[in-house]
């Protein structure tokens, strides 16, 4: 009896904005249809690969066999076309009954966690990338071979890059911005998070549009010059890594001056042996004057719980349904 190939697609799905946080979301669909024909999984091995980081650390094995895929096959995923092999890794979890909804969720938790603690992959589309579990059936014996691809899109790059070449010269003029902090690394760690602070206050102009091109990400903020709360946020991030200092992204709800609730990014940063919070998007305020004063630039650096907590309310979901991360704890006080 041939092989009997049966292909079922988990999206990663539309991204809803309420404001200036996206929150995907797993959905299954299903694609219809039958390929006969002899074929083998194709096998592989990402247990050599090593990650340390802070969302990582928190995921479940399953969940971390797919951020390693993701992290092994960076370079790869510029394309935004690359066939990204999990092999059968996960035919005793497909077995079961439940298998593809655990496989969606664990899915969910890799991709959230990969895109929070990884800035620089600015350039992917996770509501582009499918997840695809293809059984065959050979006689009484089942297997499942898991991939990730673009589906039926054309890539699964965010909407402003269509090709490798065009994700590598962005990467270029992003780490020209990069090189030029490391080239005036001060010599302890206050001194670099203030100028990173700094230079992402003084570089950065909100986008209160909503509508321009990366203000997401790294390099609509760093590169463009115009970001809303994700792309600073991010941004200090990439930075902070750059200078190897412990570093988190946050997203939550902040309290703005009129007292309306809006979603929002920040950060966590690890400075001696404690944890501050940092606000770049709110340090950089916008003066009918033209004249914002220097204190109003640190209002929100290295600030404590307590300081925190009247305006700013972290989220441990970064999507709905999805995985509960935990944030390192900060200190009480601020700096």
């Amino acid at each position: 009896m041939e092989p009997e190939n049966v292909v079922t697609i988990f999206q990663q799905g539309e991204e809803k904005e309420e404001k200036d946080i996206k929150a995907p979301k797993i959905i299954e669909n299903p694609f219809e249809g039958i390929k006969d024909g002899k074929k083998e999984v194709n096998e592989v091995d990402y247990s050599n690969i090593t990650v340390d980081k802070y969302f990582y650390n928190q995921l479940e094995e399953e969940s971390k066999t797919i951020y390693k895929a993701f992290e092994s096959n960076k370079e790869n995923m510029k394309t935004g076309t690359y066939k990204i092999e999990l092999g059968s890794s996960f035919s005793d979890l497909l077995s079961q009954a439940d298998g593809q909804d655990q496989l969606g969720k664990y899915y969910q938790s890799a991709i959230e966690a990969y895109t929070y603690d990884n800035p620089d992959v600015f350039y992917l589309s996770p509501n582009k990338m499918y997840l695809n579990i293809e059984t065959t059936t050979k006689g009484k014996k089942v297997t499942y071979g898991v991939y990730i691809n673009n589906g039926n899109e054309a890539n699964y790059l965010i909407d402003e890059f269509s090709s490798k070449e065009q994700v590598n010269k962005a990467i270029q003029e992003i780490e020209k911005e990069r090189n030029y902090i490391l080239q005036n690394k001060r010599a302890n760690t206050f001194d670099n998070i203030k100028m990173v602070h700094d230079y992402l206050v003084d570089k950065i102009e909100y986008d209160s549009t909503i509508s321009k091109a990366n203000i997401y990400n790294i390099y609509g903020a760093m590169v463009n010059g115009e970001a809303v709360c994700e792309g600073y946020a991010r941004s200090f991030k990439y930075l902070m890594d750059a200078l190897n200092i412990p570093c988190t992204l946050v997203i939550g709800k902040g309290r703005n001056s009129e007292g309306k609730t809006e979603n929002h990014a920040w950060n966590y940063v690890q400075l001696g042996n404690k944890w501050y919070a940092v606000d770049a998007t709110w340090d950089d305020p916008v003066s009918s004057t033209g004249w914002v004063s220097q204190s109003s630039k640190t209002r929100y650096f290295l600030k404590g719980s307590n300081d925190m907590a009247k305006d700013h309310t972290p989220s441990n979901q970064f999507t709905e349904g999805g995985r509960v991360f935990s944030y390192p704890p900060i200190s009480s006080t601020s700096y």
